[in-house]
């Protein structure tokens, strides 16, 4: 009976609708159907300094085990053995100095051994930056220098363009799309919110309710595969 187009594809839709509900809870993650994405989208205030949200349609760009280029709305970062991770734990990608190419961003390792690194941030054009503090050895003096430690790239995909994505965290680029890449506040994309945390775009009664209608339509289709075997074998009983 579970062969039945019908009744696999039902399932099918059970899963994806399953997989929207338990999207909800992951922050920045977009919905496979459009019909339970949230009207707005919506941010939490945080003390954390390395939380940011992109801007309407950018992505942070990250980069998986094998070096392929990923896209994540979520900008819950921190500092892991010196460089900017995800929650996740992969790398953000940005520019260091002035040769423009994007790169894992981290802080200077010499400050990271030494334990200089203090107030880590991230500002508004998406500038990460700490403060260096070091000691004269002479006069014993205590200095204080703001470091520049980079800068996190965003993308935006062409208009029409929907990203592919598997678990609605991390984003692909469609086979032959080029997505643009700039910073924040370069004049093409928008500022950065610092210390914000951004929610799911999936509406939580709206995916739960869709849910349910997948699993009464499997229902459905599945008393009717049923009702369709006893009229059959009640044939077949009629022809002998």
């Amino acid at each position: 009976m579970f062969f039945d187009a019908n009744l696999s594809g039902a399932l099918d839709r059970i899963a994806e609708r399953a997989a929207d509900v338990r999207r909800a809870y992951t922050p920045g993650a977009t919905p496979q159907h459009d019909d339970v994405a949230t009207t707005r989208p919506v941010s939490d205030f945080t003390l954390d300094p390395l939380a940011v949200v992109a801007p309407e349609n950018a992505y942070f760009i990250t980069s998986d085990d094998r070096g392929r280029q990923l896209y994540t709305r979520d900008g819950l970062f921190a500092l892991r053995g010196g460089k900017l991770v995800d929650a996740a734990g992969r790398p953000i990608l940005g520019v260091r100095g002035g040769n423009g190419l994007l790169a894992s961003l981290c802080v200077d390792p010499v400050d990271d051994a030494l334990g200089r690194v203090k107030g880590v941030a991230i500002g508004l054009d998406g500038t990460l930056s700490y403060r260096r503090e070091t000691i004269d050895p002479r006069s014993g003096d205590r200095m204080l220098q703001r470091v520049n430690a980079g800068r996190i790239a965003l993308a935006r995909f062409p208009a029409g363009t929907r990203p592919v994505t598997s678990d609605g965290c991390y984003a692909e680029a469609p086979a032959g799309v080029t997505p643009q890449t700039g910073f924040a506040q370069d004049g093409s994309f928008a500022a950065l919110a610092p210390m914000q945390r951004e929610r799911s775009r999936i509406d939580i009664n709206e995916s739960l309710i869709r849910l349910k209608d997948a699993y009464l339509t499997f229902d459905a289709l599945q008393a009717a595969q049923a009702a369709k075997g006893r009229l059959s074998k009640i044939a077949m009983d009629l022809l002998k």
